[in-house]
């Protein structure tokens, strides 16, 4: 728990008191390779922290995954809109390796929130982190085509696309695998 509360020293003030009221509503988990932390169908009634490995938010569409997100160390993975309205989550999230994560269960986050202003802040932040990192992405393929999407993620998020295979990652960018390959093959020819 020491980078959980080292990522929430970074987003807000935060005393002892609050963290030992935080503490019922968190839980550790381990999750195997291809575990799912959420299920396209069910409601998210959790924050997952990633404290080790990463994992990914997908849609399936006929039968393919569509990338939509990755999750590393010291990110925040959820379906905010699920988690939100309570309404079912439209898209799953799994772990692409051994993941190691520390679970906010909604309802008990939601009741320390009422007896400490430092757990609501909390709160607020790490969805505004979210949202911005959403935001971030959705700007991204809004904006500029495969080629200058990948140069942004390297200069960017490296650790993307250094963990992440070339399949998924060109999922991610909404392109054919060997679309990708070719626009990496131009670049390291030039």
């Amino acid at each position: 728990m020491d980078n959980l509360l080292k990522y929430i020293h970074s987003l807000t003030e935060f005393s002892e008191e609050s963290w030992e009221l935080l503490q019922p509503a968190l839980s550790k988990k381990q999750y195997k390779k291809n575990e799912f932390l959420l299920h396209e169908g069910h409601i998210c009634n959790s924050l997952f922290y990633i404290d080790s490995g990463y994992c990914k938010s997908y849609y399936e569409i006929d039968g393919a995954q569509k990338n939509t997100a990755f999750f590393f160390e010291n990110d925040i993975a959820t379906n905010i809109n699920s988690f939100g309205s309570g309404e079912k989550s439209e898209f799953n999230i799994i772990a692409c390796e051994p993941l190691a994560a520390v679970i906010f269960d909604k309802q008990k986050l939601f009741k320390a929130a009422k007896q400490s202003n430092e757990i609501e802040a909390l709160g607020r932040n790490c969805i505004r982190m979210f949202a911005s990192k959403q935001e971030e992405f959705s700007t991204l393929f809004k904006l500029y085509s495969a080629q200058d999407r990948l140069n942004y993620l390297e200069v960017n998020h490296p650790d993307m696309v250094q963990r992440v295979s070339l399949s998924q990652l060109a999922s991610f960018l909404g392109v054919a695998r060997e679309t990708l390959s070719r626009i990496r093959k131009r670049r390291t020819s030039v």
